[in-house]
């Protein structure tokens, strides 16, 4: 080859390369860390994780000064929530709000600090099934946010919005297209305050969207229309054509929008993604087959069919959180790329070249000893069995026992030996809590099936995190009870 034919594909390569760096540097997509989980590893490991996965965003649920210390200095941009419980005193008080920015935002917000770029007020606060509870207090307690944010000189750096739910707005059952999206009749007219109120500061709308509800809570949707790669029946609207049900929603959104009167409000979505378990629907396949297509989809940056320029994504979630509560479904504690001591559940590129490369896991995770509890094969007396897997499911984690999840093909003995396990890890594997009348024994031979990992727990702290709230243990019961039920008809 000719050195000048040399030079020009070393040129080309440059090229190439400065090009993926540009893309991935400019267009990158966010990620929501939650805490809820009741071990957790340490912050530092995160970030570093976040840092060496190309993360240029995060999203947090709760001012976490062990969180925003090991993001100093790694200029990730940073939305800050404050959790729905504070709502009430901060709309009451413009001190409380003053107070929580000076501690949290004001004291990280400098050269080298922390890149906070967002205050999001609240979280979905105007859930159907909240039942109005943060009706009254949202916009008073984002006023005062935003004017404490202005009073600390942050006014043009950081901004103040609320994450809502997709059930805020709909199109009428008589004309089910994106075009006559318009927001619910009794929350209209608090919400378009809020959008007046956003646009007065030049703050974007933030809307959480999840597809995977719409095959969850109904079993005639479409299941390709949940996804990105293109689709048999597609919806017309007019002259557009939708594809996929995350576009749809998201210019049903942007219709609601316009009949408001803010058509260009810039727009967040601050929750998208797929759980992997706790369901027919979640599993590996399916979440890797959504979140690839939603990263090459916003990559693109040709928006919407409505809206055709970009959009901030902020994917739910990196890790998954084993104590957040199971109302809504068990699947809830399955949204993480990664799974709860960092390790990636499947590959993902995030560069929008299609190259196949993998997730890169948190490095030097310490494990408790390699060691589990099973229900002990030589138990002949059962009668407390039920009330023992009660108690196991009750206080650790169940969920992937549950119809169509990842452990549901085992055994009676195999889904009690997974009830005592989840609870010996949870505990911090203390012989005394393998008891369970006798009937746990202490194992140093993995009892992981395939398809079904008996997990060791992570050697970090226990502290749980819910954003102000308990976790719903009387969910936990009812689960616990509906699966040892579902074992005793396999008996029958």
């Amino acid at each position: 080859m000719s050195e000048s034919r040399l030079k020009s594909a070393y040129l080309l390569i440059l090229i190439l390369q400065l090009t993926a760096t540009m893309i991935t540097e400019s267009t990158s997509v966010g990620v929501n860390w939650g805490t809820m989980a009741t071990h957790q590893l340490p912050p530092e490991k995160v970030v570093k994780m976040l840092k060496e996965n190309g993360f240029k965003k995060v999203k947090l649920f709760e001012a976490d000064e062990r969180i925003l210390g090991a993001l100093i200095g790694t200029d990730i941009e940073v939305m800050l929530a404050i959790p729905n419980f504070m709502l009430q005193k901060m709309s009451e008080d413009p001190a409380v709000a003053a107070s929580w920015v000076e501690a949290n935002v004001t004291s990280y917000c400098y050269t080298g600090g922390v890149n906070i770029k967002y205050v999001a007020v609240g979280n979905e606060p105007f859930l159907q099934t909240y039942n109005n509870s943060f009706l009254d207090t949202t916009l008073p307690a984002l006023k005062n946010v935003q004017h404490a944010l202005d009073g600390a000189k942050l006014k043009h750096s950081v901004k103040a919005t609320v994450p809502f739910n997709a059930d805020i707005y709909n199109s009428p059952p008589s004309n089910p297209v994106p075009s006559a999206g318009d927001f619910r009749l009794d929350i209209r007219e608090r919400t378009i305050e809020i959008i007046q109120f956003l646009d007065e500061n030049e703050a974007p709308f933030t809307v959480n969207i999840y597809p995977f509800l719409s095959l969850y809570g109904n079993n005639y949707f479409p299941m390709d229309y949940a996804f990105f790669d293109g689709t048999n029946k597609p919806i017309k609207d007019g002259d557009r054509v939708y594809s996929n049900v995350f576009d749809a929603n998201l210019d049903t959104l942007i219709s609601a929008l316009e009949k408001a009167g803010y058509p260009e409000m810039d727009l967040i979505v601050g929750e998208v993604g797929w759980p992997t378990d706790g369901d027919k629907n979640a599993n590996i396949q399916n979440a890797k087959r959504f979140n690839q297509g939603l990263i090459q989809h916003v990559l693109r940056d040709n928006g919407t069919p409505i809206r055709k320029r970009k959009f901030q994504v902020y994917l739910f979630s990196l890790i998954d959180e084993n104590a957040k509560s199971i109302a809504p479904g068990s699947f809830e504690r399955h949204w993480g790329i990664f799974e709860f001591d960092g390790k990636p559940k499947y590959e993902l590129d995030f560069s929008g070249l299609r190259r196949d490369r993998g997730l890169i896991a948190a490095e030097g995770v310490r494990y408790m000893p390699e060691r589990w509890c099973i229900l002990d094969p030589k138990s002949e007396n059962l009668d407390d069995l039920a009330n023992s897997i009660d108690y196991a499911c009750t206080m650790s984690d169940c969920t992937a026992l549950g119809y169509g999840s990842s452990c549901n093909h085992l055994s009676v003995e195999g889904n009690a030996s997974y009830a005592f396990n989840m609870y010996y890890q949870f505990h911090g594997q203390k012989s005394w809590d393998c008891d369970f009348s006798g009937l746990g024994v202490e194992t140093y031979q993995d009892p992981s099936e395939e398809g079904c990992r008996f997990p060791l727990m992570i050697d970090y702290g226990s502290s749980v995190r819910v954003y102000g709230k308990v976790v719903d243990t009387a969910v936990s019961i009812l689960v616990g009870c509906l699966v040892f039920w579902s074992w005793c008809d396999r008996l029958l």
